[in-house]
């Protein structure tokens, strides 16, 4: 049974074209079907952390639509993360491509490094987005897996702390269209892009 989303974010999954993802993109999205599905059929927690350089805009994506997908094919106890190499902000357009594809996005404190409430579903807990390192403590610390969005993380971070798995799964940056007009075109492109590879990951698992 595929549970209850906002209504913008359903028509957003419903036409969502996984068909169109490459042979090549399929296998590298193997690794985290092979976690998930392990870590299910064991009756196990389900930590996944998506780790980019700057913890701003595609680790955040990643995380917010992991955890909508997840809840979507109603996999239970899955619980997603985001951090980076360093500490920035979240970057408001990353937030503004959320809030008009539907979700509902609170400021919970403003600052440098401002902190969003994200609700995905009307019943279900906000994932809390603001910009942190991949080991803080807000971050698990061991039992988890490590998904390395962008190049620069990937080949920063040879080594990560506690994670069972480092898999590597990497998208182009939006940042590239910063004040241009394609800024917003671009960035909902890129949303769309990771919201689709993440239909199909969570669409294999067997409960």
């Amino acid at each position: 049974m595929k549970t209850k989303l906002s209504n913008s974010i359903n028509t957003i999954v419903a036409n969502l074209q996984p068909q169109e993802i490459s042979k090549e993109r399929r296998i590298t999205l193997q690794p985290l079907i092979d976690y998930i599905q392990d870590k299910v059929t064991n009756d196990q927690s389900i930590r996944i952390n998506f780790i980019c350089t700057h913890n701003s805009r595609r680790s955040h994506l990643s995380q917010v639509w992991a955890q909508t997908l997840a809840h979507h094919f109603n996999i239970k106890n899955v619980f997603c993360y985001s951090g980076g190499t360093e500490a920035t902000a979240l970057f408001p357009m990353a937030a503004d491509t959320l809030k008009n594809q539907g979700f509902t996005i609170k400021t919970l404190s403003e600052g440098k490094n401002p902190v969003y409430s994200i609700k995905y579903a009307e019943n279900e807990a906000p994932l809390i987005g603001f910009s942190k390192t991949y080991d803080d403590s807000f971050n698990p610390q061991s039992e988890f897996a490590a998904i390395l969005t962008c190049s620069s993380a990937d080949q920063g971070c040879p080594f990560i702390a506690g994670a069972e798995k480092r898999i590597p799964i990497t998208f182009e940056d939006p940042k590239a269209f910063d004040n241009t007009p394609q800024q917003a075109e671009k960035y909902a492109e890129r949303s769309i892009q990771i919201a689709t590879e993440l239909f199909y990951v969570f669409s294999k698992i067997k409960s």
